[in-house]
């Protein structure tokens, strides 16, 4: 048998179970111990130079580990292109048909029951779970504030809708699945932010009017701006403040003068609002009182 290169093309990139790599004379067991490879998983290996997110690993798991799994959870919604709700290092979330070999190992939670066969889709060459279901088991996990922010993101980024997830939800059984249908009762999928869902449950929950979400301001006919929210009757906006704003302030304010040329008063919202909001709902309350 020749020796084995250091990296054959067809390792080159990729992920793969080593004793197929040394069956096949790719590798020898020695050549995996080098600092060629690196091991995601008991057996599971992949080329040192690919950059091992969350993405990769829940595929290696789904691909490589335990083919006739589906990925579930935070990791699910990693491959539905939430990228952020989960790290590097955070473990895979797999589901198996019950009767099946768990299978599991380290970094990897395996999750015995039966999913109905529309709740089980491809999606970056791997079976995952539905967006909808994904986003609601997610959201019967989680705090009820943040499980509202995740459907809200789930339905800007046009994975599911609101309608769709209420219906879901309505159907959903199983540990949180009340905190799961109030979240969908409470997301209306407009918000363009996390931090705006945060300030609208923050709305809502206060004395104040409800605010009408993503409003459009027309002067003379023409469109001035879409406001996060508006009192229209009484020509208030709140605008939720980023760190994005920084890179457009000539944009912003153009954007601000507009408004008050139409007769708009703007107020505008932070992260530190958020925190103590008591004067910033005073602030809100004075401005409509005028």
């Amino acid at each position: 048998m020749p020796p084995a290169r250091s990296r054959p093309d067809s390792l080159s990139r990729r992920v793969f179970r080593g004793t197929t790599a040394v069956r096949r004379g790719l590798l020898t067991v020695d050549d995996l111990r080098g600092p060629n490879w690196q091991r995601l998983f008991p057996d599971v290996y992949a080329d040192a130079t690919l950059e091992v997110t969350h993405l990769v690993r829940a595929r290696a798991a789904a691909r490589v580990l335990l083919p006739h799994a589906v990925v579930s959870g935070a990791s699910a919604a990693v491959l539905w292109g939430l990228t952020d709700l989960a790290d590097a290092g955070d473990d895979v979330e797999l589901t198996v048909p019950p009767g099946t070999a768990r299978g599991g190992a380290p970094g990897v939670v395996v999750r015995r029951r039966l999913l109905a066969e529309g709740h089980v889709r491809p999606v970056d060459g791997v079976r995952a779970t539905a967006p909808e279901l994904t986003a609601l088991e997610l959201a019967a996990r989680l705090p009820p504030d943040d499980g509202v922010v995740l459907l809200d993101r789930f339905v800007a980024a046009r994975l599911s809708t609101l309608t769709t997830l209420r219906i879901e939800a309505g159907e959903l059984t199983g540990r949180g699945c009340r905190r799961a249908r109030q979240a969908a009762a409470l997301a209306d999928g407009l918000a363009g932010s996390p931090q705006e869902t945060r300030l609208r449950l923050l709305l809502h929950r206060s004395p104040l009017p409800a605010p009408v979400a993503q409003h459009v301001v027309r002067h003379r006919d023409r469109f001035v701006a879409r406001l996060d929210f508006a009192w229209p009757a009484h020509r208030v906006a709140l605008e939720y403040e980023g760190a994005w704003h920084t890179t457009r302030v000539a944009a912003d304010r153009r954007r601000i003068e507009a408004l008050q040329a139409a007769g708009w008063r703007v107020l505008f919202v932070t992260a530190a609002d958020l925190h103590s909001p008591g004067p910033l709902l005073a602030r809100v309350a004075a401005a409509l009182a005028e």
